[in-house]
């Protein structure tokens, strides 16, 4: 993230002093270095009015004048402002007022009587960092907004997903790494006398109920693999002695760092037409 200079150059500043000579000074100065965008009052009570409304890239503050000096603009811009960030650079006579502004404030100062170069090096530094941090809080509102977006689109592809998941099948599942049921829809609970871990608090358990043994194997084998598997049927004998069975696709689910996290995929009951 840079800041070109052009854009330097179109920022907005507004020079405040009492002394009509030194805005003077102040605005040839900057025009001659290529500044569009200046504005200048010679009245420190307007400085909080004018900041509301036009929200400078640099205010260029006196720190002594009358009525009202450079350290009560300073209070009234922080008291009056939402962002944490005041563009302030003091212009002072006094050498011991430099480390009170600072700490009033103040994200730099220039000193009097004025030495050209320092003044354009300053400005030029520090409407550099203002504009970089602007640019900053506009990507972090627009990432946060984009997320927002895209979890909300997420949200709805999933309940798009799940509903013709469930029209499609008898249930719809996922499990964790350790092959734990975490999320069923539809009545496999009821079909297979599962659990489902975290969601009741105790791990699923799907490795008995008589299960055909070489049928666990070979899912056992697909899921060391991280295969998906599509329509493999699987068959249970129940404690009545009668058959089920079932055929169920997956597949493998990974995190952004490519970690498996589970498997998801939906299955059917295969019921025997008489």
């Amino acid at each position: 993230m840079i800041v070109s200079d052009s854009e330097i150059f179109k920022a907005s500043i507004l020079i405040v002093d009492d002394q009509q000579t030194n805005i003077y000074l102040l605005e040839q100065l900057l025009a001659e270095t290529g500044y569009i965008n200046v504005s200048s009052t010679m009245n420190p009570q307007e400085v909080c009015g004018l900041h509301r409304e036009n929200r400078y890239d640099l205010i260029l503050l006196d720190l002594q004048m009358p009525i009202m000096d450079g350290f009560q603009v300073m209070e009234g811009l922080k008291s009056d402002n939402a962002e944490d960030y005041i563009p302030v650079l003091v212009i002072t006579a006094q050498p011991s007022h430099k480390l009170r502004a600072l700490q009033s404030g103040a994200k730099d100062f220039i000193s009097k009587p004025f030495d050209l170069v320092e003044v354009r090096t300053r400005i030029h530094n520090m409407l550099e960092v203002r504009l970089l941090y602007t640019k900053l809080e506009n990507y972090n509102a627009e990432l946060e907004r984009t997320v927002r977006e895209r979890t909300a689109e997420l949200r709805e592809s999933e309940a798009r997903f799940r509903s013709l998941t469930e029209l499609a099948s008898d249930w719809y599942w996922e499990q964790d790494e350790n092959m734990n049921f975490t999320k069923v829809s539809g009545p496999v609970l009821e079909m297979l006398g599962i659990r489902v871990g975290p969601l009741e608090g105790d791990p699923a358990d799907a490795g008995s109920g008589g299960w055909n043994e070489s049928e666990r194997i070979a899912l056992q084998a697909s899921i060391a693999a991280r295969q998906p598997f599509l329509d493999r049927v699987f068959s249970r004998v129940k404690a009545d002695g009668t058959e089920q069975k079932f055929k169920v696709s997956g597949e493998p689910m990974f995190d952004r760092s490519c970690r498996f996290t589970g498997y998801r995929g939906i299955g059917v009951e295969l019921i025997e037409r008489a």
